[in-house]
């Protein structure tokens, strides 16, 4: 009978979880690869190089590839013959290993779960507890699978119960463009179909920790109807242009997975998760010999990508900016950012309006005036860093409060990720302002630019705090131009059937 020791579980978890935040999995950069070298939109083709590029510097840093290290999920197959040498649940063993990994010293991880749900939503701090899912199956050995699963991508989860009648195909066209770009497209597309309302869910979740085989399986063709729906949602859902970070192109996704699962006869559930850019999982077994050993892929694995931020870009110095500059920025110009920002989330853009619908003053060194705020929660700085990776995060998160902050602040400029709603895109263009985006999936390359950070207010929010930012060449685009045009809606709409695949 195998014996499973606390500390070997513990261990393992904790390294695989640190081994995926800065190590992409060999199929997903291939992929990738594959697709730049591939694509012909130029936006999305820089977009997928800065996420090569930002993937390789990871690697070779052993610093995450994006600043959202995610929640984590635990997909768990314990034989019914193990015996356990500890004290502790199995939820509280996963919970020991991400404690571990998420402060680890040389490589810390950013906490993101708060506890409770509603209401107060204090950061745990150890980004514990983690989602854990358990089955008994015969055997002697313990099957671990997990993954560290980013908010953005987490977000764009979809669900819906069919009439058994309906078409599959047409609710998966119909949903992701509702999806946005807030996944981090390239990707993965998770489908669950069948069993009851959590099965579908589930289902959809770990068909994610799959390798992906696309190009295997369009190479030798499908052997059963699941292969052919697989197939046929890769080339329809590519075909619809939403391209890498939503900027028009012809790889939106990198492979679609499906589970199946018996069903009721009077329903069809279906659920849809995408995974985002940093696509982090991993699986091992643990047989009772110690804990297991996480061997590093080769640097030749990846691509030498001959990306140069300066090439077309035009460089800006954010201290000297005005309206009148703004008005010249065209959509999907490329910028090189220099002077100093401000940086905000959702919790600090909260706080904001509620001084200001307050009448009260905003924080010493919170002068919005003229300036930027860029929308990111850094992971901490260790060694010389100035800062750890520090990527953007969804911008529609922040549309309502948009007309305020620039109504009330003199904020004339935003950076994020990912496409604005109407709400912004109306207040941006009232306002004259603009909207960058950052690649989601670059935070490391984006941390090289930042020479200097502070902190300003907000410190009990962690990395949610307002910091101010000096940097350096930062590399961005535009997005929404001062005149309300949205390079997320231009984009897709000039590649949208260019595969000659027409989605309808």
């Amino acid at each position: 009978m195998t014996l499973i020791r606390e500390t070997d579980f513990i261990t393992s978890i904790a390294d695989a979880l640190q081994f995926i935040s800065y190590y992409h999995p060999r199929d997903y950069l291939q992929a990738l690869t594959a697709a730049y070298y591939a694509e012909q939109s130029p936006a999305a083709r820089d977009a997928m190089a800065q996420i090569l590029v930002n993937s390789r510097l990871c690697a070779e840093g052993q610093r995450p590839i994006c600043q959202d290290t995610g929640l984590v999920v635990v997909f768990l197959k314990i034989g019914m013959n193990v015996r356990w040498d500890t004290a502790l649940s199995v939820q509280e063993l996963v919970d020991a290993g991400v404690r571990s990994a998420y402060q680890h010293p040389d490589n810390p991880l950013r906490a993101s779960m708060v506890a409770p749900p509603f209401g107060a939503r204090k950061n745990t701090g150890d980004n514990t507890p983690a989602i854990v899912h358990v089955e008994l199956v015969p055997g002697a050995q313990v099957e671990v699978r997990l993954a560290a699963k980013g908010g953005g991508s987490e977000n764009k989860a979809k669900f819906a119960i069919l009439n058994p009648s309906a078409s599959l195909t047409d609710w998966v066209l119909q949903t992701v463009p509702t999806l946005g770009a807030g996944w981090c497209p390239p990707g993965m597309l998770g489908i669950g179909i069948g069993g009851s309302a959590e099965k579908a869910m589930l289902l959809a979740k770990e068909s994610l920790l799959a390798p992906i085989d696309m190009h295997e399986l369009r190479a030798r063709g499908a052997a059963n109807p699941t292969e052919e729906l697989r197939l046929e949602l890769f080339d329809k859902i590519n075909a619809l242009g939403i391209g890498a970070q939503g900027l028009g192109g012809l790889t939106t996704v990198l492979d679609v997975k499906i589970l199946t699962h018996p069903t009721h006869a009077a329903s069809l559930p279906i659920a849809l998760i995408p995974n985002c850019a940093a696509t982090r999982h991993l699986e091992f077994t643990l047989d009772g010999s110690g804990p297991v050993t996480f061997t590093p892929p080769k640097l030749d694995d990846w691509p030498r990508i001959d990306w140069n931020a300066a090439a077309g870009a035009r460089r800006v110095n954010l201290d000297q900016l005005t309206r009148a500059d703004l008005a010249t920025w065209q959509p999907g110009e490329r910028l090189l950012l220099s002077g100093k920002l401000l940086t905000g989330r959702d919790a600090a853009h909260q706080r904001i309006i509620e001084l200001l619908n307050r009448s009260e003053p905003l924080p010493a060194g919170v002068d919005l005036n003229n300036r930027f705020i860029y929308y990111v929660g850094p992971v901490d700085p260790v060694r010389d860093e100035i800062v750890g990776p520090a990527g953007p995060t969804t911008a529609t998160r922040m549309d309502q409060f948009t007309e305020q902050m620039l109504r009330d602040t003199g904020l004339i400029g935003m950076i994020g990720k990912a496409e604005r709603g109407a709400i912004a895109i109306n207040a941006i263009k009232q306002h004259g302002a603009v909207y960058l985006i950052a690649v989601g999936g670059a935070a490391y390359l984006v941390a090289k630019a930042i020479k200097a950070s502070r902190l300003i207010a907000f410190a009990d929010l962690g990395m949610e705090a307002i910091r101010e930012f000096t940097v350096e060449d930062m590399p961005v685009m535009v997005a929404v131009d001062s005149h309300g045009v949205s390079i997320h809606e231009t984009g897709p709409a000039q590649w949208r059937n260019y595969s000659g695949i027409t989605v309808t």
